[in-house]
């Protein structure tokens, strides 16, 4: 006989165990013991016989539950694609060489062998790590993160990205799997406020239907980044701001810095996901948990503070968006300042940063928006998956 935690059940994610620890100890139970939940009768939440694995530590309560998904309207909602979610260079190349009929047969003979991580993954477990915390803070709230998976991959597929959902407990339960077809339509059905994908083309379809969307790359090395906060890092020109700002600056440098430099920029789609984030900020900021708070945000712009500084700064103030930390390069290189912060991930309008982030190890997304959106002939021969079925 042993100590062990007493267990309660509290609001998780549906078919999730999840582990919230506390301060007392009142139960004694053999290790090794499972014991068994069935609340399927509770009025406010779907409940599943979830099986609770008791282990002999002391002095903590574990709590374990499951709980409605937010609803959309109310969640801050990031599509992302398979193929940023998982690693399926394997598939891909099947489906590009051999076609569609011995893709889905690969996929079939391998269900049961879950997907490695791909460069999206580790932004997905932070997003989740948020809302373990929010839900502590706020048990009944819906303001909270909501992944859906949107590909167009043949729901066949379904049953190994389901497979690998599960290995790596990840708590993603909406699918959008379009067999073939776009799945740019469904975006706003979902309420997307995010939309990451590998496919270029895809992501300037979302952008022209107005939701906020990036193309990943997978950095060329391996970074540990942060399990327990969320740290997101934005550029500013065509990325939090219109590209008005860039277009003037390019062509007109001398009238930017004169008359342009007190004014407000315009705001971009990106604005947008970093409104969000700011008011989940606030909500850990309204329980005293400023400096606890597992978000964390930042401006990485190769403008000078001198030129631009106030006038971004300003402008983020104006309409009550702000970023936790702003670094002014002045033309220096982001990729050692974006090593040292470790983001889940970047957004940039353009490739030679997006291309020196990635060479040390950060998960870079470019938004193809504006005056410098062209991407460069390797990346977009990296992006150029007209044929594939894992989008």
């Amino acid at each position: 006989m042993c100590k062990v935690a007493e267990l309660r059940v509290v609001c998780l994610p549906a078919s999730t165990g999840l582990v919230v620890r506390s301060t007392c100890v009142t139960t004694i139970t053999p290790p090794g013991t499972s014991q068994h939940f069935n609340h399927s009768n509770h009025p406010s939440s779907v409940w599943w016989n979830i099986g609770v694995q008791l282990k002999p530590y002391s002095k903590r309560v574990w709590c374990i539950v499951c709980v409605l998904q937010p609803k959309p309207e109310n969640a801050i909602t990031v599509a992302v694609s398979s193929r940023v979610l998982f690693n399926m260079d394997t598939e891909q190349q099947i489906s590009q060489q051999k076609g569609m009929e011995a893709y889905l047969k690969y996929q079939m003979e391998h269900e049961v062998e879950p997907f490695v991580p791909g460069p999206a993954f580790p932004f997905v477990k932070a997003l989740e790590a948020v809302n373990t915390q929010l839900r502590v803070l706020y048990p009944g709230s819906e303001e909270l993160f909501d992944v859906v998976l949107m590909t167009n991959n043949h729901a066949t597929v379904g049953i190994r990205l389901i497979n690998s959902i599960n290995h790596h407990k990840l708590s993603v339960e909406r699918f959008c799997m379009t067999g073939g077809n776009s799945p740019i339509g469904y975006l706003k059905a979902y309420h997307t406020n995010l939309y990451l994908s590998a496919n270029s083309t895809k992501v300037i379809e979302a952008l022209e239907e107005g939701i906020a969307a990036a193309t990943i790359f997978r950095p060329e090395k391996a970074v540990e980044v942060s399990e327990t906060q969320l740290r997101v890092a934005f550029d500013g020109d065509a990325v939090l701001f219109s590209d008005e700002s860039e277009r003037i600056f390019k062509t007109q440098e001398k009238l930017f810095n004169n008359k342009f430099k007190n004014e407000s920029f315009l705001l971009s789609f990106l604005n947008r996901f970093l409104e969000s984030l700011g008011k989940l900020q606030k909500k850990f900021y309204a329980k005293d948990q400023r400096m606890e708070c597992p978000i964390r945000t930042y401006l990485v712009t190769a403008r000078s503070a001198a030129s631009s500084g106030t006038r971004a700064l300003k402008t983020l103030r104006s309409w009550g968006l702000e970023t936790d930390e702003a670094l002014f390069l002045a033309g220096a290189p982001k990729g050692p300042m974006l090593a040292k912060i470790k983001p889940h991930i970047f957004f940039d309008d353009q490739m030679f940063h997006i291309e020196g982030a990635a060479e040390l190890g950060t998960v870079a997304a470019h938004v193809p928006y504006g005056i410098a959106k062209t991407l460069s002939p390797k990346q977009a021969k990296d992006t150029k998956q007209s044929t594939s079925f894992t989008k």
